[in-house]
C-alpha cells in the first residue's frame, strides 16, 4: 500500500460504534490524514481518470465511454435519454460518471502517474488498518475485502433508491470517501436513506474526507444534482465483502 494514503490516527472506532449500532450506519468526518485527503482530492478532480458514462438501458448495466456519448447522432442521443428516463420514473436506474479502480488494479493494469493516488485507495481499503477498523466499528468480524470504484455526479445525475442486496456477492456494508471540496445541501447529490413508510429518514451532504458507511441491506438512494450546479461530486466508492467475488 502507498505510505501516502493513511487513515486519521484519532479515529477511535469504540467509540463510534455505538452511533453506528442505532441504526447500521455512520458518517465519519476526516477518516484519512489531511494530506492524505488532500493528494486523493487533487487526483480525483485531476482530468486524468477515464470516467465513463454509467447507467443502465432497458435492465442492462453499461459503461459508455464519454466520446461515444459525445458522438451519438441527436436521435440515437434522445432515444437514450428517453429510455434512462423511462428507467428512472418505472423503477431502479441510476447515471453517473465512473472509474472501475477494481477492475484495473486486480488485471494488473495500474495507470500509476497522477492516478496513483486512487489506485492506493483500491490499497488501503483492503489493508488490516481499514478492514480492522470497520471490523471494530461495526462488530462484524467478516470484513476482509473491499471493492472500489472512484465516481463523478454532475448536474442531472443521480442514484434511485434500492438497497444493495444481490445474492452472491457477500456484501456486508456499502461505503463511501468522499472528495468533494464544496458541496451544499441544495444542490441535490444527498445519500438519503429511506424508512418503511417511503420517508426519508437520515441524509449525509457529500463533505470533503468523510466517510459514510452502512449495513446492506438498506434502502437508499442519491438525489439528483440539481441542473444549476457547475460543480462535480466526487467519490471513491464500494462494498466491505465477506469475500471476494
Amino acid at each position: 500500500m502507498s505510505s501516502a494514503i493513511r487513515l486519521n490516527r484519532r479515529l477511535d472506532p469504540a467509540a463510534l460504534a455505538s452511533v453506528f449500532a442505532r441504526h447500521g450506519r455512520i458518517h465519519v468526518p476526516q477518516v484519512l490524514d489531511a494530506a492524505s485527503a488532500r493528494v486523493v482530492g487533487q487526483a480525483i478532480a485531476s482530468g486524468e481518470v477515464p470516467w465513463t458514462r454509467s447507467v443502465t438501458v432497458n435492465g442492462n448495466p453499461y459503461d459508455i465511454g464519454l466520446p461515444t456519448l459525445a458522438a451519438m447522432p441527436p436521435e440515437r442521443a434522445a432515444q437514450f435519454r428517453a429510455a434512462v428516463d423511462e428507467a428512472a420514473r418505472a423503477g431502479f436506474q441510476y447515471e453517473f460518471d465512473a472509474w472501475r479502480l477494481s477492475d484495473v488494479v486486480e488485471a494488473g493494469e495500474r495507470r500509476g502517474g497522477p492516478l496513483a493516488a486512487l489506485e492506493a485507495v483500491y490499497d488501503l481499503v483492503n489493508s488490516e488498518a481499514f478492514l480492522g477498523f470497520v471490523r471494530a466499528m461495526t462488530g462484524d468480524p467478516h470484513a476482509v475485502y473491499a471493492d472500489a470504484q472512484a465516481t463523478r455526479y454532475t448536474a442531472g445525475h443521480f442514484l434511485t433508491a434500492h438497497d444493495d442486496a444481490v445474492e452472491g456477492k457477500n456484501r456486508l456494508f456499502a461505503y463511501v470517501l468522499n472528495f468533494t471540496p464544496v458541496w451544499r445541501a441544495d444542490w441535490g447529490g444527498l445519500l438519503l436513506f429511506h424508512d418503511a413508510d417511503g420517508h426519508v429518514s437520515e441524509g449525509y451532504t457529500p463533505t470533503f474526507n468523510a466517510l459514510n458507511i452502512f449495513r446492506v441491506p438498506q434502502a437508499h438512494a442519491v438525489s439528483q444534482v440539481a441542473s444549476f450546479v457547475t460543480a462535480s461530486r466526487y467519490s471513491i466508492t464500494g462494498w466491505i465483502r465477506s469475500r471476494r467475488g
